[in-house]
């Protein structure tokens, strides 16, 4: 798969040496996506697990609910489009502009037009060993990560066991992927945790809601925004998560 590039490199040391290197670079790769022949969206990503993308784009955005909601997935020869046909019509609306996501690129052409109605989370066990654990799990990296530290990374895990580890160049698409494979492997998202590299603004906290996933937590933090709508839905959002400590914002400890 086209993920990294080799490239060559100018090194300019600050007592003026310099060399040239060969060094890996990550590589852009633009996905359209039709839903039953409608274009939908355009998604900036790396090319691995594009299924596992656009199935968890479909539940993030409230499109589907299930695996057994699409019909099937097509993918041209060069996976520069996905054709998805769901087992029901979906009503959309289209945008004044086809609208920005994230800060890859990615573009949404038509948006579901009965909206992505977000339900309150339920009360969930969280215990702290799962929270230490997927935090030593992000610190031995990723492949992609330690070739050319430009992906964001989320692990989806499941009372301790980790299930899955996305990378991508953009944080959100790295967390539909996670949602995706959970999805496409019929494992329950309200039993799963996510672990996202990446800060945590309002867009990715409405994500994680949307999926039905109780627990989301970050290397980084959240914004106080995003603690507000996760304190009203009950999802537990932990940030500044290391193996030997973290900091709970909201929900339960």
């Amino acid at each position: 798969m086209d993920i990294t590039r080799k490239l060559t490199l100018k090194s300019v040391s600050f007592n003026g040496q310099i060399k040239l290197e060969e060094t890996s670079v990550i590589s852009e790769h633009t996905l359209q996506v039709l839903i039953n022949e409608q274009p939908v969206y355009r998604i900036i990503c790396t090319k691995d697990h594009l299924r596992e993308l656009v199935t968890g784009r479909l539940v993030t955005d409230g499109i589907i609910k299930k695996k057994d909601d699409i019909y099937n997935i097509f993918f041209c020869k060069y996976e520069n489009e996905a054709s998805v046909f769901l087992n029901s019509d979906v009503s959309f609306a289209e945008t004044l502009i086809s609208v920005p996501t994230c800060c890859s690129g990615n573009r949404v052409y038509l948006t579901n037009e009965h909206g992505n109605i977000l339900q309150k989370l339920p009360e969930y066990d969280l215990k702290s060993e799962w929270v230490f654990k997927l935090a030593e799990e992000f610190g031995h990296g990723a492949p992609v990560h330690d070739l050319t530290g430009a992906s964001h990374i989320c692990i989806l895990s499941r009372k301790g066991e980790t299930l899955f580890t996305g990378e991508d160049i953009g944080r959100h698409n790295a967390v539909d992927k996670a949602v995706g494979y959970a999805v496409l492997h019929e494992i329950p998202l309200s039993e799963c945790m996510l672990f996202t590299s990446g800060r945590v603004p309002v867009d990715m906290v409405e994500k994680v809601i949307a999926a039905g996933i109780p627990v989301l937590v970050s290397k980084s933090v959240p914004t106080a925004e995003s603690v507000e709508l996760a304190e009203e839905y009950n999802l537990n959002l932990i940030g500044r998560a290391w193996p030997d400590q973290y900091e709970v914002f909201t929900a339960s400890s």
